[in-house]
């Protein structure tokens, strides 16, 4: 059986494989109306000072994982030792149209929202749901220390946390370690998101910005993972005690190339993970259209392969690791 595929995602086949929906999405009724003066968005200040530190779900709608760890927290009553917690759930309206029967619609509703993080596009006078969103957002956003910014993907692959192109975003997610991988990358060409908003790249500054892809999305591992990811935030800036020591440090890699489809007829030769490493340069990954997509070195790795990818979106990225 298949679903719709979601607006705007570019793909010119109408249906995607159905995908198995394992958690239920959370009621986020009692947090709605927040105490921030940004619907959805919630501060917890302790008597030390500290960082403020600010956990974001529901960029994507349909990426419920994050909203049920945030719920969890704040139903446990979550309080920080130092500094100022805050957590929000960001696209609302699109997240009150999940429909497991066709999770993936879900997404955004206008556009999506992780791609107009760049100060142009925000100060801009173009209106979309989203967009006005993030501007309602910005607020606390740019009061931030350090965000965390909950994902989870469609297609399978290894946990990773993306640390975007600044030094600080690199620094805050080996800090983190939690996944073990951390991937420093450019971003996409559709747009910016919010790991690549000035306040967290620009020369001068402390502040940083970091996203956890934590799994499939709809798995009970996922959530477990963006917990994980959670506490060592947590802890790493002094809000709870100390997490356990990791045994061993993450892995770090760069991405060398962006693959974004130029035509409607991306295909990958054979159904890839993400995390796979190829270990020999120029094995062939897809072909776009006529064109052939092979990797550019040895020991290539394999960042979230979209296997079913539209045109102008981005099919993989391709990346080394650095010691």
């Amino acid at each position: 059986m298949s679903v719709i595929a979601p607006p705007g995602e570019g793909i010119e086949t109408a249906e995607w494989p159905r995908f198995a929906v394992s958690l239920a999405p959370p009621d986020l009724s009692p947090w709605l109306e927040g105490n921030t003066g940004v619907r959805g968005f919630t501060s917890f200040a302790a008597p030390r000072s500290g960082p403020h530190v600010v956990i974001i779900a529901l960029i994507h709608g349909n990426e419920i994982g994050g909203a049920i760890a945030l719920d969890t927290m704040l139903r446990a009553e979550l309080r920080p030792m130092r500094g100022r917690l805050t957590l929000g759930f960001a696209n609302i309206d699109a997240f009150g149209r999940f429909d497991p029967a066709n999770p993936i619609a879900s997404r955004f509703v206008d556009e999506d929202m992780n791609r107009v993080w760049d100060v142009a596009t925000l100060d801009g006078p173009r209106r979309s749901l989203e967009l006005d969103r993030a501007r309602e957002m910005r607020t606390l956003i740019d009061t931030a220390d350090w965000v965390l910014d909950l994902h989870s993907m469609l297609w399978p692959s290894d946990p990773l946390l993306l640390c975007g192109s600044g030094a600080r975003g690199k620094a805050l997610a080996l800090a983190i370690a939690t996944p073990g991988l951390v991937v420093a990358d450019g971003g996409h060409a559709g747009g910016r998101r919010l790991i690549d908003y000035p306040r967290f790249t620009a020369e001068r500054g402390d502040a940083a910005s970091v996203l956890v892809e934590a799994g499939q999305h709809w798995q009970e591992t996922t959530v477990g993972q963006m917990q994980a990811s959670i506490a060592a935030l947590l802890a790493h800036a002094g809000m709870v005690e100390p997490v356990p020591a990791r045994s061993a440090g993450a892995r770090f890699a760069e991405v060398t190339r962006v693959v974004t489809a130029t035509t409607g007829r991306f295909a990958f030769v054979r159904p890839f993970r993400g995390g796979e490493v190829i270990r020999r340069r120029e094995t062939l990954l897809a072909h776009d259209g006529t064109a052939e997509i092979r990797t550019p070195h040895d020991d290539c790795l394999l960042i979230m392969p979209s296997l079913r990818t539209g045109r102008g979106h981005t099919a993989v990225r391709l990346a080394r690791f650095v010691e």
